[in-house]
């Protein structure tokens, strides 16, 4: 069992595609599109802005712009959703193992905490809303430290703050360079390829990989 562990938010506790699908009836059948490119343009625009240096932008920011792009290039969606969208962003599902998983892992004495490129702001009332208040010990934002993954200052913010060496910590995230990154700073990490995706990074491997994370008190 390790000493922590740590959970990026997106994608892996909460479903970054429930806003669109809360307002698919509206939305039309290119729904599903305009959540990709939300998502993808998103955290493209979190890269750049890592790589560029003293350029740092509040994820909500960058958030907020990736879906004024992505109604540019669906313009079957209506334009005007963009508000309740974004007011659903901010209160996303979380997948539907996630609570239980947590409240497992607590329950056996494991310290948990979540390593976002999230703002404080949206980390915040996403936990509140997930009804996740009482599970971790501490929530870690981009604010942080003014990157985002997988720049290692992301990562070292666990480290410094646990007081552990990086294969101390097992690290989730369904995100493969997510975990790519991770894997190359010194954590044991488990890729939650919740999608079914083919593997890349193929010389930074995951400690282990499952479908989602019902299984992973198992792995312990």
């Amino acid at each position: 069992m390790h000493s922590v562990y740590v959970f990026d938010a997106y994608g892996t506790l909460f479903d970054t595609g429930a806003a669109v699908a809360r307002l698919a009836g509206e939305i039309g059948e290119d729904g599903r599109l305009l959540a990709d490119i939300w998502r993808r343009k998103q955290l493209e625009y979190s890269w750049v802005r890592s790589l560029m240096g003293g350029t740092h932008r509040n994820f909500w920011d960058l958030t907020e712009d990736a879906l004024d792009y992505a109604f540019q290039k669906v313009p079957t969606a209506d334009p005007t959703l963009r508000g309740r969208l974004l007011e659903a962003y901010r209160d996303l599902d979380t997948f539907e193992e996630v609570p239980s998983t947590l409240r497992a892992l607590r329950d056996r004495g494991a310290r948990l905490a979540i390593l976002s490129n999230g703002s404080r702001d949206m980390l915040t009332r996403a936990v509140r809303s997930a009804g996740l208040d009482d599970v971790f010990d501490i929530v870690f934002s981009a604010e942080d430290c003014g990157t985002y993954k997988a720049a290692p200052a992301m990562y070292d913010l666990v480290t410094t703050h646990f007081r552990l060496y990086p294969d101390a910590v097992s690290f989730q995230s369904s995100n493969r360079w997510d975990i790519a990154g991770a894997t190359a700073f010194g954590f044991h990490t488990v890729w939650i390829n919740r999608g079914g995706e083919p593997d890349e990074y193929l010389d930074l491997q995951p400690s282990g990989v499952l479908p989602d994370l019902r299984d992973l008190p198992k792995l312990v």
